[in-house]
C-alpha cells in the first residue's frame, strides 16, 4: 500500500500534526475567553493595553510548555500639569487579575476492575489474616510437637506481635500517611497493626487461660491495655482497627473469669474503655463507633443484673458513668461533643442518653425498686432534662425519659397490689406496708419531683426553643408525665377505688394545665406553639376526666374519656389547631379499645334492671359525646379525625341498643351463650330503625361514614333475617313458644321488621340504585308473608307451631290468606299508584297459584279443594278486569269522518 517507509512516516506525522493543531486551537479558544474576561473587567483602558493576537504558530509554540501570561505594557506618564491620579484608575484596571474561570469537572474515575480489586484489597486482607493465623498455628504446632516450653512459646508469641506492630508502624511512616485523614480500607500498615494486636490479644489470653502464667487481675489489665492500644492505633490506621479494638475491649471480661467477680473493677474498666471509644469517635467523628460502644455497654448491664440486688451500687455506677461520658463526648452541642445543627434533634445524641436511661430503669425493676436504684434513676432523669435543656439535639431523650418514668411507677403500682395497703381505719399491722413506709414515701417524693420537673421544664421550654419538634417534645413530656404518675399512684395507693384526695390532685393539675394553656395562647403569634397549646389543653381535659374517675365509682373512666373527646372537639372550634382534631379521634379510639377489653364497662356491677343500668351510662353517654364531637368537628371540614369520631358514635349507638336488648332478654347476663327469637327480632328491628335514621342523616351530612354505616346496618339486618328469623330461630322448624294469639313474638319478629324494611326501602328510593331499594322491599314482602303464614299456623296449632298435623282447612286458609294479601297489595298499588306494590301483589298471587296446583290439588279433598280453586279463579278474573278497565284501559280512537262530497 505504501511505496516506502517514508510514506508511512509522513502519514503518521500528519496525523500527529492534526492532533496537536486541534489542541492548539483549543488553547487559543481558552486564551480568547481569558482576553474577553480581561476586557470586560478593565474597560476601554484594558482594551488599548492588550497586545495584538499572536500568530497561529507562535500561539502553538507557547501552548506547548504552559499557558502564556499576558502582561499589559506600562501606561505613558502623565503630562506636566495633569494630575497623576487620573492615570491610577486605568493602571489599576489593567493590573487587576482577571476573574478565575471555573475549573472543568474532573472526569469520573472508572470503577476498579476485578484484577485491581484482587491485587490491591483482597490480597492485603488475606495476607493480614494469614499473618495472624500463622502466629496461632505456630503456637499450636509448638504445643503439639513439644518443641518449646510454655514460657518460650508465650514469649515468641509476644515477640511476633511486637514484630507485626513494628512492621505496621514502619510501613506507615514509609508511606507518609501519618496524618488523621481517612485511609484506604485495604491499607497495608493498618492490616499489619490489626494482625499484631490480634496476636498480642491471643498471647495474653493463652498465658492466662492455658498456662496459668498470669493472675486474673494481671490478665485483665494486659488485655485491656491491648484493647485500648488498638483503639489508640485506630487514630492512625482507620476504622477497621477501631472496630477490632472495641470488640476486643468489651469481650475481654468474658474471657477472664473468676470465682469472685469484682463488679467495681469490671465497671471501672468498662468506663475507661467507653471513655476511650467515645473520645476516638469524637476526634474522628465516627458515629458508628459511638453507637457500637453504647450497644456493648448496655448489653453488659443484662448479665450483671442476674447477680442479685446486693450489687446495685456498681450497676448504678456503670449507667451513671456511661451517661456522663455520653453527655460529655457524644451529645451534639453540649460540652465536648460535636457541633449541633441549630435546634434540630439528632438521633444519636438522644438515643445515647436514652440507652443509659433504659439501663437505669432495668436496674430499678430488677432490684424491686431499691432506694439506691431509684436515686440513680432519678439522677439520670434529671441529667436528661439538664442536657436536653442545654442541647436541643438530645430533646428526644426527654420523651424516652417520660416513658421510662411511667414504666417504673406503673410496674411499682402492680408489683405488690396488697388489698389492705390503705384502709379507712389505717393499714392492718403485719399485712403489707403502710402508706408511709420508706418505699412508698420515696416513690411519692420522687413522683412529685418528676411531675414538677417535667411540667415546669416543659412549660418554660416553650419560651426557650423555637423549633416545633423540640417544643412539642417538651410539651408532650410535660403533659404525659404528671398525668401518668397520678394514675400510677392512684392505682397503687387507692386500688382504683374512689379517692377524693386524688380527685383534688387531678383538679389542681387541670388548673395548672389550663393556666399554661392561657399563658401560651397569649403568645399565639408564634405558630410553633400551636401544638403545645393543644397538648396543654388536652392535659387540662384529661386531668378533669381523671378527677371524675377518681371521685366516682368504677366504669366512669370510659365516660370520662368520651367526655374529654367531646371537649377536645369543642376546643378545636375555639382554637383551630389541627392536632386537637386528631386528639379527639385518638381519645375516641381509646374508648373503643376499652369496650373491647370489657364490654360490660363496669364489670359485674352492671345491674339487673332493664334499660336503666350501667350499660345506659357506659354506652349512652359516650354515644352522645361522640355525636356532639362529630357535630363540632364537622364545622371545620370532613377529614379522617371526623370520620373516626363518627364511626365511634355509630358504634356506641349500635352497641348500646344491642347490649341493652341482650341484657333485658337474658336477665342481666350479657355473656349468655345463645340468642332466642325475641333477642334476634329486637336486634333486627332496632338495626332497621337505625339504618333508616342514618339514611336520612347522610342526605344532610354527605358523610361517607354515615353512608357506609347505613349500608352495613342494612346488610346485617338482611343476614340476621335470613339466617336468624327464617332459619335458626324459625318457629316452624324449631320448638318455640310464640305466645298469645295476635300479640306475640310473631308480631315482633316478622310483622315489625317487615314494616321497618318497607319504610327503609322508601327511604333509599331515588337516592340509591333501584336494585338496592327493590331488594329491601322484597325482604319486607318475604317477612310479611312469613308473618301471615305463621299467624295462621298459630291459630290452628297454638303457641308451639311445630305441634300437630296440618289439616285441609289449614291448607285452605293459607291459600285464602295469601290470596287476600295479594289482593290487598294490589289495592294499595292502585290507590297510591305504586308499581312496586302491584308487582309484589303479582308475586304473592303467583305464589298462591303455584300452591293451588302443587299442594292444594294433591292434599285438599272435597269442598275445600273446590272452594280453593273457585275463589282463586274468581280473584284472577277480577284482577284481569281491574287491569283492563282501570289500570291499562285503552282509549279507542274516534271514528274517521266521512269524506265530504
Amino acid at each position: 500500500m505504501f511505496d516506502s517507509p517514508f510514506d508511512f512516516l509522513t502519514l503518521v506525522l500528519a496525523i500527529v500534526a492534526i492532533i496537536f493543531a486541534r489542541k492548539a486551537l483549543g488553547r487559543i479558544d481558552l486564551l480568547q475567553r481569558r482576553l474577553d474576561a480581561i476586557e470586560a473587567a478593565g474597560g476601554a483602558a484594558a482594551r488599548t493595553a492588550v497586545p495584538p493576537p499572536l500568530a497561529p504558530m507562535q500561539a502553538f509554540e507557547q501552548t506547548l510548555p504552559t499557558a502564556p501570561s499576558i502582561t499589559p505594557p506600562p501606561l505613558p506618564e502623565a503630562a506636566p500639569g495633569e494630575p497623576a491620579a487620573q492615570s491610577e484608575p486605568a493602571a489599576d484596571a489593567v493590573g487587576a487579575a482577571p476573574p478565575p474561570l471555573p475549573e472543568p469537572p474532573a472526569p469520573p474515575q472508572p470503577a476498579p476492575g476485578f484484577e485491581e480489586t484482587l491485587g490491591t484489597r483482597w490480597v492485603v486482607w488475606i495476607g493480614g489474616l494469614t499473618l495472624a493465623l500463622g502466629g496461632f498455628f505456630m503456637v499450636r504446632y509448638s504445643i503439639e510437637a513439644g518443641l518449646l516450653g510454655p514460657g518460650v512459646r508465650t514469649m515468641i508469641g509476644g515477640l511476633f506481635a511486637l514484630a507485626l506492630l513494628g512492621a505496621g508502624e514502619w510501613t506507615r511512616r514509609q508511606e507518609g500517611i501519618s496524618n488523621i485523614a481517612a485511609l484506604p480500607i485495604a491499607n497495608i500498615p493498618a492490616i499489619l497493626t490489626a494482625a499484631g494486636t490480634a496476636v498480642a490479644f491471643a498471647t495474653v489470653y493463652a498465658a492466662y487461660a492455658l498456662y496459668d502464667f498470669l493472675a486474673p487481675a494481671t490478665a485483665f489489665i494486659l488485655l485491656g491495655m491491648v484493647a485500648l492500644g488498638t483503639l489508640a492505633a485506630a487514630l492512625l490506621h482507620g476504622p477497621a482497627l477501631a472496630g477490632l479494638g472495641i470488640v476486643g475491649a468489651f469481650v475481654t471480661p468474658l474471657l477472664v473469669s473468676s470465682d469472685k467477680p469484682d463488679f467495681w473493677s469490671l465497671y471501672i474498666y468498662l468506663a475507661i474503655v467507653t471513655a476511650a471509644a467515645f473520645a476516638l469517635a469524637r476526634i474522628r467523628l465516627w458515629r458508628w463507633l459511638a453507637v457500637t460502644t453504647i450497644a456493648f455497654a448496655l448489653l453488659w448491664t443484662f448479665p450483671c443484673l442476674a447477680c442479685g440486688p446486693e450489687m446495685i451500687v456498681p450497676h448504678v455506677f456503670h449507667v451513671i458513668a456511661g451517661f456522663v461520658l455520653a453527655a460529655l463526648l457524644v451529645v451534639c452541642g453540649f460540652m465536648f461533643g460535636p457541633d449541633g445543627d441549630g435546634e434540630e434533634i439528632e438521633p444519636i445524641s438522644s438515643s445515647s442518653l436514652a440507652a443509659y436511661l433504659l439501663g437505669a430503669m432495668l436496674i430499678v425493676l430488677n432490684s424491686a425498686h431499691a432506694d439506691t436504684a431509684m436515686i440513680g434513676f432519678a439522677l439520670l432523669t434529671a441529667g436528661s432534662l439538664f442536657v436536653a435543656w442545654r442541647a436541643p439535639a438530645a430533646a428526644a431523650a426527654i420523651g424516652a425519659a417520660s416513658i421510662f418514668v411511667f414504666i417504673v411507677f406503673g410496674e411499682w403500682a402492680v408489683r405488690r397490689n396488697v388489698d389492705m395497703l390503705v384502709l379507712p381505719g389505717g393499714a392492718i399491722p403485719g399485712i403489707g406496708p403502710s402508706a408511709t413506709d420508706g418505699s412508698v414515701s420515696l416513690h411519692l417524693v420522687t413522683a412529685a419531683l418528676f411531675a414538677a420537673a417535667f411540667g415546669i421544664a416543659g412549660f418554660l421550654a416553650q419560651f426557650r426553643f423555637a423549633t416545633t419538634k423540640v417544643t412539642v417534645t417538651w410539651a408532650a413530656a410535660a403533659v404525659f408525665t404528671p398525668v401518668a404518675l397520678l394514675v400510677a399512684l392512684y392505682a397503687r395507693i387507692a386500688h382504683l377505688d374512689r379517692s377524693i384526695p386524688f380527685a383534688i390532685l387531678a383538679v389542681l393539675l387541670a388548673a395548672a394545665y389550663a393556666a399554661a394553656t392561657e399563658a401560651l395562647t397569649r403568645r399565639g403569634e408564634r405558630p410553633e406553639l400551636s401544638p403545645s397549646i393543644a397538648l396543654s389543653a388536652t392535659g387540662a381535659l384529661a386531668s378533669l376526666a381523671l378527677a371524675l374517675t377518681f371521685a366516682l365509682d368504677k366504669g366512669w373512666l370510659t365516660i370520662a374519656l368520651a367526655l374529654v373527646s367531646m371537649g377536645t372537639a369543642w376546643l378545636s372550634v375555639r382554637r383551630p389547631i389541627p392536632f386537637l382534631r386528631w386528639l379527639a379521634a385518638i381519645l375516641a379510639g381509646i374508648v373503643m379499645l376499652r369496650i373491647g377489653y370489657e364490654p360490660r364497662i363496669a364489670g359485674d356491677a352492671v345491674g339487673t334492671t332493664p334499660i336503666f343500668n350501667w350499660l345506659l351510662w357506659g354506652y349512652g353517654v359516650p354515644a352522645l359525646s361522640f355525636w356532639a364531637a362529630s357535630h363540632f368537628l364537622r364545622r371545620s371540614g370532613d377529614d379522617v379525625p371526623l370520620r373516626i369520631v363518627e364511626a365511634a358514635a355509630i358504634l356506641f349507638t349500635v352497641l348500646l341498643a344491642f347490649m341493652e336488648i341482650r341484657h333485658a332478654v337474658n336477665s342481666g347476663d350479657v355473656y349468655y351463650a345463645s340468642a332466642g327469637l325475641t333477642e334476634v327480632a329486637l336486634q333486627i328491628g332496632v338495626t332497621l330503625a337505625m339504618a333508616i335514621g342514618l339514611e336520612r342523616l347522610r342526605l344532610r351530612s354527605g358523610s361517607i361514614v354515615h353512608n357506609v354505616g347505613a349500608i352495613l346496618l342494612t346488610a346485617f339486618a338482611g343476614l340476621a333475617s335470613l339466617f336468624g328469623l327464617l332459619a335458626l330461630e324459625n318457629p316452624m322448624l324449631w320448638w318455640q313458644d310464640v305466645g298469645g294469639s295476635f300479640i306475640n313474638l310473631l308480631l315482633l319478629g316478622y310483622a315489625l321488621p317487615a314494616v321497618l324494611a318497607l319504610l327503609l326501602s322508601y327511604a333509599v328510593a331515588r337516592h340509591r340504585p333501584a336494585g338496592y331499594a327493590n331488594t329491601i322491599a322484597a325482604g319486607a314482602l318475604v317477612l310479611a308473608l312469613a308473618y301471615v303464614t305463621f299467624e295462621i299456623r298459630r291459630l290452628y296449632h297454638g303457641p308451639v307451631l311445630t305441634r300437630g298435623e296440618t289439616t285441609g282447612a289449614e291448607q285452605y286458609t293459607y291459600s285464602i290468606a295469601w290470596l287476600m294479601f295479594g289482593v290487598a297489595l294490589l289495592g294499595i298499588g292502585v290507590m297510591v299508584n305504586s308499581q312496586r306494590a302491584r308487582l309484589a301483589s303479582a308475586a304473592v298471587i303467583g305464589l298462591t297459584i303455584l300452591k293451588a296446583f302443587l299442594i292444594d290439588m294433591s292434599t285438599l279433598t272435597g269442598v275445600y279443594r273446590a272452594l280453593s280453586f273457585m275463589c282463586l279463579g274468581i280473584v284472577l278474573v277480577a284482577i284481569g278486569w281491574l287491569y283492563q278497565r282501570i289500570l291499562f284501559r285503552r282509549r279507542t280512537a274516534p271514528p274517521l269522518a266521512e269524506a265530504e262530497g
